[in-house]
C-alpha cells in the first residue's frame, strides 16, 4: 500500500513556514503500513493542483491547504473540475460554521458561506476545529484525501475521520521499527564493518542508515501479519549486529550521545565536572538540560580566556607559555584540575582554535583537543574539525561525550 503527499500554498514555497503536515503524515502513514512515495509541495493555481493530481501513482493521495474561505483558495474549484465534477451545497456544514461562529461571536460572512460547497461525489471529513471541511473522494481506485493546511485541523482530520475509513477499506499489514544508534564512527567506516552482517539480513528486513554528529541510527523495518514474530526476527539480527561491533557504544534506548552519557553515568553511579574553552559551556548545558543530571554533573567554568585558565582552572602560565593554551598538556592539566576542585570522578576540558581567528595559539583553525582526567589517568585527543566554526564547535561537543562513553567502557 502506498502514499502521496501533496502540500498546496504558496506560503510553502517562499519559505514562509516549514512543510510539517507532510512530515507528520508520513509519520502517521509508516504507523499503519502505508509506503510514502513522493511529497510534493505546489503553488495553489488550477494548473499546478490538476498536474499534480494527474501524475499520482499511489494508492492514497492525501492534500494539505489551499481550503480556506479568501478568494484566492482555488483549491475546492480546481478539485471538482479535475473530477468533472460540480460543487454542491451542504445545509450541515453550514450550520456547524455557523454554530461554531456564533459560540465565538464572529460575524458569518459570504466569504463562509463558501465553504459549505465541497465536489457532488466527496464524502465529508468532519473538521470540528475549524470551518473548512475535508473530503474523501475515491476515483478509479484511487482514495483521495483533501485536508485543510491548519495542522491542528488537519491532524484531528486525519485522525478522527480519515485514518478510521482507511482501515475499514484496506487491509494494512502490520509494519515494525526497531532503531539501534551507534556512537563514534563515521557512516561509510560503519558500512564497512557490518556488511557482512548487513548481506546476511532476512530480506522481509529492510535496513536504513540515518546519519548525525556523532552517531549513526540504523533502523530495521519489517512488515507482516503477527507482530510477536516480527518482534523475534528482528530482535535476532540486532543481536548479531551487536556481537560484529562489540568495541563500540550501542544505544536501544536513546538516540543522542548527551542521552546516553546520562544515562551511563547515573547507572554507574559517577560524577562529572567540565573545563570548557573552545565548546563556551555546551557540554554542561546540553547535559544539564536533561532532568536527573543533578545526580551525576558537578559543574563546569567556562575558561574562555587564557588569564581564567591560569587564575580559576591554576593551569601553570610557564605550561601555557611553553607549549600554548591549544595543546594535549594544557588539556589534561585542564581536565586534572577541575576534577580535582570539583571532587569528580570524572573531568573533561576542552580547548581549541574553533575560528574564524587563531586567537592566543597558532593552532590551525579548527583544532580542538579534548582531555579526559580520573583518578588514575589523563588522556588527550586532538581532532582538526575544520571550518565554519559551528561545525567545528558541534562536533567537538559531540566528540567529547563519544570520549566519555568509550572511556566509561573500557574502564569498568
Amino acid at each position: 500500500m502506498t502514499a502521496e503527499i501533496i502540500n498546496i500554498g504558496d506560503e510553502i514555497l517562499i519559505g514562509q513556514i516549514n512543510n510539517s503536515n507532510a512530515q507528520w503524515l508520513a509519520q502517521q502513514l509508516r504507523k499503519i503500513g502505508v509506503d510514502t512515495i513522493k511529497m510534493l509541495s505546489i503553488a495553489d493555481k488550477p494548473e499546478a493542483i490538476a498536474e499534480a493530481l494527474a501524475n499520482v501513482q499511489a494508492d492514497i493521495i492525501l492534500t494539505t491547504g489551499g481550503l480556506g474561505p479568501t478568494k484566492d483558495d482555488l483549491t475546492k474549484q480546481s478539485i471538482a473540475d479535475f473530477f468533472q465534477d460540480e460543487l454542491i451545497h451542504h445545509p450541515e456544514i453550514e450550520a456547524h460554521i455557523k454554530k461554531m461562529f456564533a459560540k465565538m461571536d464572529y460575524p458569518y460572512t459570504e466569504n463562509n458561506h463558501g465553504q459549505s460547497y465541497v465536489p457532488s461525489q466527496a464524502k465529508i471529513l468532519w473538521n470540528h476545529y475549524g470551518t473548512a471541511p475535508g473530503m474523501w473522494i475515491e476515483n478509479k481506485s484511487k482514495v483521495y484525501i483533501f485536508m485543510p493546511g491548519v495542522p491542528f485541523e488537519m491532524k484531528h482530520i486525519f485522525e478522527q475521520e480519515a485514518l478510521p475509513r482507511i482501515k475499514q477499506k484496506y487491509q494494512l499489514p502490520i509494519l515494525y521499527h526497531k532503531t539501534v544508534t551507534v556512537f563514534g564512527i563515521g557512516e561509510s567506516l560503519l558500512a564497512h564493518r557490518i556488511e557482512n552482517w548487513e548481506n546476511q539480513l532476512p530480506k522481509e528486513i529492510s535496513l536504513a542508515y540515518l546519519p548525525h554528529p556523532g552517531r549513526i541510527r540504523l533502523r530495521l523495518s519489517i512488515k507482516g501479519n503477527h507482530k510477536e514474530k516480527l518482534i523475534e526476527i528482528v530482535e535476532r539480527e540486532v543481536q548479531k549486529l551487536k556481537q560484529n561491533i562489540p568495541d563500540l557504544s550501542i544505544s536501544e534506548e536513546v538516540e543522542n550521545l548527551e542521552l546516553a552519557l546520562h544515562q551511563k553515568l547515573t547507572d554507574s553511579k559517577q560524577s562529572i565536572a567540565f573545563a570548557e574553552s573552545c565548546t563556551g559551556g555546551l557540554l554542561v548545558s546540553h547535559l544539564a538540560q536533561i532532568p536527573g543530571a543533578s545526580v551525576f554533573l558537578k559543574g563546569g567554568i567556562v575558561a574562555y580566556g587564557t588569564d581564567i585558565k591560569i587564575n580559576m582552572l591554576q593551569i601553570p602560565k610557564q605550561l601555557i607559555n611553553r607549549h600554548s593554551v591549544v595543546s594535549e598538556e594544557v588539556a589534561k592539566a585542564m581536565a586534572e584540575n577541575i576534577r580535582r576542585m570539583m571532587h569528580a570522578d570524572f573531568g573533561v576540558a576542552t580547548t581549541g582554535n574553533a575560528g574564524p581567528t587563531k586567537g592566543d595559539s597558532n593552532a590551525e583553525v579548527g583544532t580542538c583537543i579534548i582531555a579526559i582526567a580520573d583518578k588514575n589517568n589523563v588522556q588527550a585527543y586532538r581532532f582538526l574539525h575544520g571550518q565554519p566554526r559551528e561545525k567545528a564547535v558541534n562536533r567537538t561537543v559531540s566528540k567529547a561525550y563519544e570520549l566519555m562513553l568509550k572511556w566509561i567502557k573500557n574502564n569498568r
